[in-house]
């Protein structure tokens, strides 16, 4: 029964830090398009940012999905 209760404990985990991250991505894509409808010309440099800030915010799913594989 524990076991059964970890594996449902850790399938949460790495749902919630999936969850984080898809709405992380969904934040910075938003915001992205908002500063490129505003200032066009800066386009090249925003979409720079924007793919460093999605890529930090996709790292805490994957630490959410390895973590909830390496637990005892």
């Amino acid at each position: 029964m524990i076991h059964l209760l970890a594996e449902i404990y850790g399938s949460i985990q790495g749902g919630l830090g999936c969850l984080g991250a898809a709405i992380g991505v969904g934040l910075v894509g938003m915001k992205g398009a908002e500063a490129v409808g505003r200032n066009p010309d800066a386009s090249g440099k925003i979409l720079v940012q924007a793919i460093i800030g999605m890529a930090l915010a996709e790292a805490v799913a994957f630490y959410a999905i390895f973590l909830n594989n390496t637990a005892p």
